[in-house]
């Protein structure tokens, strides 16, 4: 009977002891283990505008259709875009032709200079020929001689300083042609731009604009979710984040059918709001005077990236799903065998 009754103490002190030890191997599991039921798929959304303004003339998608990068979401009106296409090539024509024109009068600039240049020097040399004679000659045939003489030269200037002003006259032309060629490939542009198209791959979503609506420039009138931008952001709480590296892999359950993903710890963000300290009015700390003496331990942000090459097929996901995470981290062995690989590559 006492053997009895002493294996039945045994039997359930055991017991005890087992869920003692389990209940506290679980409790430092919750406290302490890196994992987390609060996990969040993030995506980058790019949200999409017009470049020009316009009457909208189609809508090529609908809402949550997948595009590829490229194809065209919706067009505004290009008839007044081809009206401007068409004004500046013709105002660039004007400006060659005008260009062409300048370049025409140089030439005869520089035709009429060479002209007065060379009567310049023949009328030079006829007065110091005159001057030289001396007394042969009339005093006053050789005052005539030099001021013929002056006079070619003032010509000569004067044809060169024409010339100049032609070659400015040029210059100015051909920058006016410069001008008018950006102006049409700036309406070239505006006309290409005419048709919104889609700068990444992902899904449309939020899908605002109808035929007739009026797009205004730079007006977001859809979202599109970049399908190569998944990932999950979990929110760790500060008391797990001394075992969280860098690299570690990640479990991943996602709350909608329970899908498993791996992945890998990508980034952890070094800060969050203090709301118990915002800054005051001066940009002096506004400390609140009250302290709550239970304090809960603070979820810090840690960006996962997705390994997409496991991804199971048809898997559904969509930003702003809920996920459990749970991180394998490196052991001891593994940190030192991965720093010697690296020290290998290196």
């Amino acid at each position: 009977m006492k053997i009895q009754s002493l294996l039945r103490f045994l039997i359930t002190a055991a017991v005890v002891v087992i869920a003692v030890l389990l209940g506290h191997a679980l409790w430092k599991h919750y406290l302490h283990s890196p994992w987390t039921r609060d996990g969040r798929v993030r995506a980058e959304v790019v949200r999409v505008a017009s470049d020009v303004s316009g009457l909208v003339t189609r809508v090529a998608v609908l809402d949550n259709q997948f595009v590829h990068k490229g194809d065209v979401l919706f067009g505004v009106d290009p008839a007044r875009f081809r009206y401007a296409v068409d004004q500046a090539q013709a105002n660039l024509d004007a400006a060659e032709a005008s260009a062409r024109a300048a370049g025409a009068n140089i030439n005869a600039a520089l035709a009429t200079a060479a002209a007065r240049k060379a009567d310049y020097d023949m009328r030079a040399k006829e007065a110091s020929r005159r001057e030289r004679l001396g007394d042969v000659i009339a005093e006053e045939v050789r005052s005539d001689a030099q001021s013929a003489a002056n006079s070619a030269q003032a010509t000569w200037q004067q044809a060169q300083a024409g010339g100049h002003q032609a070659s400015a006259a040029r210059e100015q032309a051909q920058a006016a042609v410069e001008q008018a060629q950006v102006a049409l490939d700036q309406a070239r542009l505006n006309l290409e731009r005419t048709d919104v198209r889609a700068p990444v791959d992902g899904y449309v979503t939020n899908l605002d604009i109808r035929v007739g609506d009026y797009a205004a420039t730079g007006s977001p009138r859809l979202a599109l979710i970049d399908s190569h931008s998944y990932y999950i952001y979990g929110y760790f709480e500060e008391t797990k984040l001394p075992q969280l590296r860098v690299g570690d892999p990640v479990d991943i359950r996602l709350m909608a059918g329970g899908v498993h993903l791996k992945g890998s710890i990508t980034g952890i963000a070094r800060g969050i709001t203090d709301s118990d300290n915002p800054t005051g009015s001066d940009l002096l700390a506004d400390v609140n005077p009250t302290f709550n003496w239970v304090r809960l331990a603070q979820r810090v942000p840690v960006r996962i990236a997705i390994d997409t090459s496991q991804l199971p097929a048809d898997t559904l996901i969509a930003a702003g799903m809920t996920a459990t995470i749970e991180v394998r981290p490196h052991t001891s062995s593994q940190t030192d065998a991965d720093k010697q690989a690296s020290a290998a590559d290196r």
